[in-house]
């Protein structure tokens, strides 16, 4: 549910005027919604209540041609829901309610562990039970499966969850949450990712914004312009980057290629308002042209 105003309002703070709308979101619901529209073959695991939203939830998803078979429905739990503030600058806040989705359990996972282990690659948030992503990266990592991890809402780690994580891709806010390194220039971010490329992480890629990214792994450390464009809403701007990271990794291009594919998803994506309806499809990517920042 999101209301473009002005301006953020300060703690304690009502601010007259605006322009309110409602669609579908959610970290991992946006990925989805991203990558299936860039050519990806989806399958979305989840957990919704089992009301309207829930169901208009899954109805758009097959409307994407993502799969739903394994999305699973909690009886007494509403689905989760975002409330966003977008200012007349693009920068946005955001706060969610869980909802369903703090009940996708271990055991739901167990239940279908064998589809799981069937794919290419896997692509998770912080928006579930982080008991549950150290489960599915443990798994994915004991078959050979990559895993992509956008750690957001960013919390504390554990080691043995990062030694699981072939890429990571949290924004400035996050790594300095992870880190306790601020992100306020390309030299501060590569200290950064170098903490947590130390900490046991393959590959890590801090998305900065109209700064576009830097990646570092243990061949590489580059920083990758951002792309000039009219921004006008970066909701979920770093769920298209990372949907069209999954997509670009699992079509065998290179980790800088991926992260170039995944800047030119999001650049598009905050030229639009709203959630998943702000993720381009592939022609639009091929057809756009674009200009480094």
């Amino acid at each position: 549910m999101v209301i473009k105003t002005d301006r953020i309002p300060q703690p304690g703070e009502t601010v007259l005027g605006g322009t309110f709308f409602m669609n579908a979101g959610g970290k991992g619901a946006n990925q989805a919604v991203a990558a299936a529209r860039l050519g990806g073959n989806v399958s979305f695991i989840c957990k919704t209540g089992n009301d309207v939203f829930g169901k208009q939830t899954v109805e758009l998803f097959k409307k994407e041609n993502i799969n739903t078979s394994f999305i699973l429905t909690d009886p007494e739990l509403p689905s989760g829901v975002a409330l966003i503030t977008v200012d007349k600058y693009a920068q946005n806040n955001i706060v969610v309610a869980p909802g369903a989705n703090n009940a996708l359990t271990v055991g739901d996972i167990e239940e279908i562990e064998d589809f799981i282990l069937r794919s290419d690659i896997i692509l998770m948030q912080l928006e579930i039970p982080l008991s549950t992503v150290a489960y599915v990266a443990d798994i994915a990592t004991q078959n050979k499966i990559p895993v992509i991890l956008n750690p957001a809402p960013a919390c504390e780690l554990p080691e043995e969850l990062l030694k699981n994580i072939s890429v990571i891709t949290p924004n400035e806010n996050e790594v300095e949450k992870l880190t306790g390194i601020a992100v306020t220039s390309i030299q501060t971010a590569e200290r950064a990712a170098k903490s947590l490329y130390n900490r046991g992480v393959e590959t890590v890629v801090i998305t900065l914004g109209s700064e576009g990214a830097l990646l570092m792994n243990r061949d590489m450390v580059i920083h990758i312009p951002g792309y000039k464009v009219d921004a006008l809403d970066t909701t979920a701007a770093g769920d298209v980057f990372n949907g069209a990271l999954a997509v670009a990794l699992s079509e065998k291009k290179s980790l800088q290629e991926a992260v170039i594919f995944a800047s030119q998803a999001a650049a598009i994506s905050v030229t639009r308002f709203g959630a998943q309806v702000s993720a381009p499809y592939i022609d639009e990517i091929n057809g756009f042209h674009f200009i480094n920042s």
